[in-house]
């Protein structure tokens, strides 16, 4: 690797850091939930190394504690993870030219929420080794936060298991506010973005959580895109 190669990972592990701290928090209530439906601390570890989307792992688990078919299983997981195909088509845009397909899919496999917020933030074009130092730090805390859950999570009193799981979207907010507070077009869309989302949470409580994301993606995005057109000149 690279001296510069280097230094762009270490970056991404240091912004990684928070993240991984807040996966840890989070990942202990993931941890109860699969010990409570029979899944072995193995198992349940295995499953967050794998596979980085919370919601996505709680569906699962809750399906397999019903005993659930695998083709079931699959489907239910594909829609709900069904964002990350928007998040890896956004990320693809602001990656350079030289970008090898395997850096392209070692990239989709750590796409989660908050890697796909860092990431879209830092200056184009991407250079995949960020992302990869990021996860470094981020996947083995959602692993060992779920590991210690299954271990030990029931120990603890369930207020602080409650409070815990409210730890991610915090840190969530704090990576979309910096770049909202120097883009008022960003900023209402993003309020607009989280209007939408309720509403259609209250209104609409069939729509699964992957499909929602979806589809106020692409209606959001795309009013965005037609009555704040970025100009080409803004990513060179």
């Amino acid at each position: 690797m690279s001296a510069e190669k280097k230094r762009i990972f270490l970056c991404g592990m240091r912004d990684g850091i928070p993240i991984g701290l807040g996966y840890f928090a989070v990942a202990f209530t993931l941890g109860i939930y699969a010990r409570n439906v029979g899944l072995s601390a193995v198992q349940a570890t295995v499953s967050s190394l794998l596979t980085h989307a919370s919601a996505g792992q709680y569906a699962g688990f809750s399906m397999i504690g019903r005993q659930a078919g695998m083709i079931e299983v699959i489907v239910m997981t594909l829609v709900i993870n069904a964002r990350y195909l928007l998040m890896s088509t956004a990320l693809s845009q602001r990656l350079g030219e030289r970008t090898t397909f395997l850096q392209r899919l070692g990239l989709g496999f750590c796409i989660t929420d908050e890697i796909f917020g860092i990431s879209l933030a830092y200056p184009a074009p991407l250079n995949p080794v960020y992302t990869y130092g990021a996860m470094c730090v981020a996947s083995p805390g959602w692993a060992l936060g779920t590991l210690l859950g299954v271990l030990m999570g029931n120990v603890l009193p369930e207020t602080v298991v409650s409070a815990l799981s409210v730890g991610l979207y915090g840190m969530f907010i704090a990576i979309i506010m910096p770049p909202a507070r120097k883009n008022r077009v960003l900023a209402g869309v993003i309020v607009l973005s989280m209007c939408l989302s309720f509403a259609c949470d209250r209104l609409l409580p069939g729509l699964s959580e992957g499909l929602r994301t979806i589809l106020l993606t692409v209606i959001i995005a795309l009013g965005a895109a037609i009555l704040f057109p970025v100009k080409e000149e803004a990513h060179a």
